[in-house]
């Protein structure tokens, strides 16, 4: 799997997360106004082909919902929903296996500045020397979609005020033409400007909106990313906004997909927890494309499986090299291969 430079504290490991009991749930307005969150030091990942990371597993406790989980570990709930369907992600009950999505290949964009794959609701910051980060965010809903294409970081700024849209004070009147920093601001404690007016990265007040398609077309992240965010990245930073919710890439040798829900499941993964079966037929033409030799190791029965389930996580699809070999002698296909995470 990929190495990485994995910071004190950060993700990874198929363990039981301790609870944490000093951060009792979100961060709300008194955590707000008592101490600005501290930049994180997140998991710099070195790509393994296009790979990064690697998954993990929680064991759920009485008490403690899969939101909480989503914060410290920097996921956004739909993403924990989509991987594990039919979890209640308020009340997950006790002692219950939960996959964590900490494992992704990367999209097919330049691998530079920010880029932002609208699909999984994540964002991939590639640092020079070739370390990569990643972080959950939180789009634009229906009626409200963030761009796609090319902007930059055109200027940073700490406690903004929020100066809601036109728009948005018509569908709230009582809005003040300006909100000043504090608990009521959606922006957060820090922003970053785009150079598309009206569209930032910003914080939030509200961190449970961070993996979900809720915002007016900003791009929101929880506290302690944005604060990490902000404190190194310069201005003038390339940022690229992509829409793929279906990946395709490579990893020792071998081919991997990577399948998200569509609009319309994430919209029954937040009502539901499960959505119905619509299969992403763009992931057959997608490998019959870039397999290229690799081609007649695919197991299509996995790649059925996956198109199916959108899982959003990263599975292998090519059968072992050692298959390749008894199938030009004759054998038949080897039974039991399930693909690989």
């Amino acid at each position: 799997m990929a190495g990485r430079d994995r910071a004190p504290g950060a993700r990874g490991g198929t363990v039981r997360l301790a609870r944490r009991a000093a951060l009792g749930g979100f961060l709300g307005a008194a955590a707000y106004l008592a101490v600005r969150p501290a930049a994180a030091l997140p998991a710099l990942f070195r790509p393994d082909g296009d790979l990064i990371g690697k998954l993990s597993w929680y064991v759920t406790e009485d008490g403690r919902t899969l939101l909480e989980v989503a914060q410290e570990q920097d996921l956004g709930i739909l993403e924990i929903s989509a991987a594990n369907p039919g979890i209640d992600p308020w009340v997950p009950g006790q002692g219950r296996p939960v996959l964590l999505p900490t494992a992704h290949l990367l999209p097919d964009a330049e691998r530079r500045g920010i880029v932002i794959n609208k699909a999984e609701l994540r964002l991939y910051l590639f640092r020079d020397g070739g370390a990569v980060e990643t972080h959950a965010i939180g789009v634009g809903r229906d009626g409200y979609d963030t761009p796609l294409g090319r902007t930059t970081i055109v200027r940073k700024t700490a406690d903004p005020s929020w100066r809601p849209t036109a728009g948005t004070r018509a569908d709230h009147p009582d809005l003040p033409a300006v909100v000043g920093p504090g608990p009521d601001n959606p922006l957060g404690a820090y922003a970053l400007y785009l150079g598309w007016p009206t569209y930032l990265i910003h914080g939030t007040n509200a961190p449970f909106g961070v993996g979900r398609r809720a915002s007016r077309g900003c791009i929101r992240m929880y506290p302690q990313t944005i604060a990490h965010l902000f404190d190194t990245l310069p201005t003038g930073t390339p940022v690229t906004v992509v829409d793929q919710p279906v990946k395709v890439g490579r990893a020792r040798g071998e081919v991997y997909v990577e399948i998200h829900p569509d609009s319309d499941q994430l919209d029954e993964l937040e009502a539901t927890y499960r959505f119905r079966p619509h299969p992403a037929e763009a992931a057959r033409t997608m490998l019959q494309e870039r397999a290229g030799a690799d081609l007649p190791r695919i197991d299509w029965d996995v790649v059925e499986a996956e198109m199916a389930a959108r899982r959003g996580i990263p599975v292998q699809v090519t059968r072992p090299a050692s298959w390749t070999a008894d199938a030009k002698r004759g054998s038949k296909t080897k039974k039991g291969f399930g693909g690989l995470y």
